[in-house]
């Protein structure tokens, strides 16, 4: 295989990831085409009668043999109704929902049926779970990551895949347990492909995400990413140039010292990054003495 084959199969691999086909569906892949009777899907006459005249005619058979000969009649099964639909309201109507359900929840287990109720995000359409948190409902530490992974939405738990293994060692080195700490994202549901959430999916979680700050109760929020330090803060600017400035924000009657750090996907990426998110766990582990134990260690 040549350098440029190379190229191009690693192009059509990184394009395959991005539509959101990042999980095999059998061992072996299918020729669909390989019967001689198509792609899947063929079984449908969408265009009605009209498809079969713009039909490639066989090789040597001349227009008029073919203009004699009526379509051929298929009958289409009945197509089942999708199970989950997009959201149709507009965006201004489904944070005015979120907000509404929000504040009606009186703890984590009704913020959480609220969630899986609420149809005015449309991740939640191409999502296979909710993923809501994961740790101790009321902690000292909170951290907020940017949005679930494949992991993730197969489990139903934030930061279980490769990052949240490296988050759960630097916790560890500083200290925390599970016990100490209450883990979420900016979103509830995975985006397509892993990609960004946009400004609209995070404002209409936001009202979820800001009740649910106000029922965990910590003593300090830390924001892992750019994509949950620009929604929690207000900001556009980028995460290396917030990470490591404390901040105090107000939810509700809480107000939150909160600390913004590198997301651990982005250490995986870039290791040389580990001392700069570990002098941020560093800081919060200052904030948090003396009701928090520490050791002393690194990630």
């Amino acid at each position: 295989m040549s350098d440029q084959d190379r190229q191009i199969l690693a192009a059509m691999l990184e394009w395959t990831l991005a539509v959101g086909a990042d999980a095999p569906v059998a061992d072996v892949a299918t020729n669909w085409l390989a019967d001689g009777q198509g792609p899947p899907g063929r079984e449908f006459d969408l265009a009605g009668a009209a498809s079969d005249t713009r039909r490639v005619m066989p090789a040597g058979a001349e227009r008029s043999d073919v203009r004699g000969h009526a379509p051929p009649t298929r009958t289409a099964p009945p197509v089942a109704a999708p199970l989950r639909k997009f959201a149709t309201a507009s965006p201004d109507a489904a944070i005015g929902a979120a907000r509404a359900a929000a504040r009606t929840a009186a703890n984590l287990d009704a913020l959480r049926t609220a969630l899986e109720t609420f149809e005015g995000c449309s991740l939640k359409a191409t999502a296979k779970s909710l993923c809501f948190y994961r740790g101790a409902p009321q902690a000292p530490l909170m951290i907020i990551g940017e949005a679930p992974g494949r992991d993730e939405d197969i489990e139903g738990k934030p930061f279980v895949g490769r990052a949240g293994q490296l988050l759960d060692r630097m916790l560890a080195a500083a200290g925390w347990s599970e016990a100490d700490i209450h883990i979420t994202n900016a979103v509830y549901w995975r985006p397509p492909g892993n990609r960004t959430p946009t400004p609209q999916e995070t404002e209409v979680c936001r009202p979820f995400l800001e009740r649910q700050i106000e029922l965990v109760a910590p003593r300090v929020l830390l924001l892992l990413g750019g994509s949950a330090a620009k929604q929690i803060l207000r900001t556009d600017e980028g995460i290396l140039k917030v990470r490591g400035k404390w901040q105090s924000l107000e939810f509700g009657q809480l107000k939150v010292p909160v600390l913004a750090s590198l997301h651990p996907a982005y250490l995986l990426r870039a290791p040389i990054a580990k001392r700069q998110a570990w002098l941020d766990f560093l800081s919060v582990r200052d904030a948090l003495k003396p009701s928090v134990p520490a050791t002393a260690g690194g990630a």
